[in-house]
């Protein structure tokens, strides 16, 4: 587990981190959100300790990461893949973290299969993709089969099979009951993966909750509806007090009221339906919505 308490870090009179908390539970993929700039990767290293914090505290299982002695056995990290040797061979680069970890040679050749490298395992990293790479680092934060685990953007560079495999590797982790912490900005994969997100948007904190609460909070839900006469039920949904938008399709888009509601009135009017679905927002539109406020660079703001 990750508990961040009153977390701080101040580069001078800018606030890069502004009293976070938040814990991270095992047993669930945790999504880890915000704007370009958000705090995000300071927040990480804060938590591992590669930077002292202005105030407040992260511990690992109750400790700072520092005083663990354990190493990748207690937390494995990918926070920038490209930060490796390039003229080390991907087997060499993960050989010199089993020693520097204690960790036994043959568990090299099985974190390599695991990620599909064991082809590439003799080539440099310096011929890596970055897919590739990715995938290498992603190798060596499973190197130690540790506990916790923390990612930042690791699905950059990979294909769709890539993805695929990601999405099935974090989920398998968490169900294994271990702390999965993911930074990542592909909203759409999120979506599909985590289950409960922190978000944060210029050092603090936004949200942290179940990912179907956060998407709850956006006013973008609504019904689609269809309708032998749908200029009719657009007028009797009107006068109920809903919002009712036609779409290109014939289709209804109804905010205001609910699916059980609309079918009661259509009822009531027999106005036939074909279609009555709930929509919730996606991840991206309430990510979009509920971070509005946060975001430090604007495509096409006004001069």
């Amino acid at each position: 587990m990750i508990e961040v308490t009153e977390l701080t870090k101040r580069y001078g009179r800018t606030a890069a981190v502004e009293r976070l908390t938040f814990t991270v539970r095992p047993g669930h993929v945790t999504g880890f959100l915000g704007p370009n700039g958000a705090g995000k990767s300071t927040t990480l290293r804060l938590i591992l300790g590669l930077n002292d914090p202005t105030g407040g505290t992260a511990t690992v299982d109750g400790r700072p990461f520092r005083a663990r002695t354990r190493g990748l056995r207690d937390v494995g990290a990918l926070l920038d893949a490209g930060d490796v040797h390039g003229g080390r061979t991907g087997a060499a680069h993960l050989r010199a973290l089993a020693r520097a970890n204690a960790i036994p040679a043959a568990r090299v050749e099985e974190v390599l299969h695991e990620v599909g490298l064991t082809k590439a395992a003799g080539r440099r990293i310096g011929g890596y993709s970055l897919g590739m790479k990715q995938r290498l680092g992603i190798a060596g934060a499973l190197l130690g089969d540790p506990p916790v685990l923390l990612f930042d953007e690791p699905l950059n560079g990979l294909d769709p099979e890539g993805v695929l495999w990601v999405r099935g590797l974090f989920r398998r982790l968490a169900e294994e009951g271990r702390t999965v912490f993911v930074s990542s900005h592909m909203m759409a994969e999120m979506e599909h993966t985590a289950d409960r997100l922190v978000v944060i948007g210029r050092g603090r904190l936004i949200a942290d909750e179940s990912l179907a609460e956060f998407s709850a909070r956006a006013d973008r839900t609504g019904v689609t509806v269809r309708a032998a006469e749908p200029d009719r039920l657009a007028a009797v949904l009107t006068a109920a007090g809903a919002t009712v938008r036609p779409g290109p399709d014939g289709a209804l888009a109804v905010t205001g009221l609910d699916a059980t509601r609309i079918g009661e009135l259509a009822l009531e009017q027999r106005l036939l339906l074909h279609a009555l679905t709930s929509r919730a927002a996606s991840l991206e539109e309430a990510f979009m919505e509920l971070t509005a406020d946060s975001v430090d660079y604007l495509a096409g703001e006004p001069r």
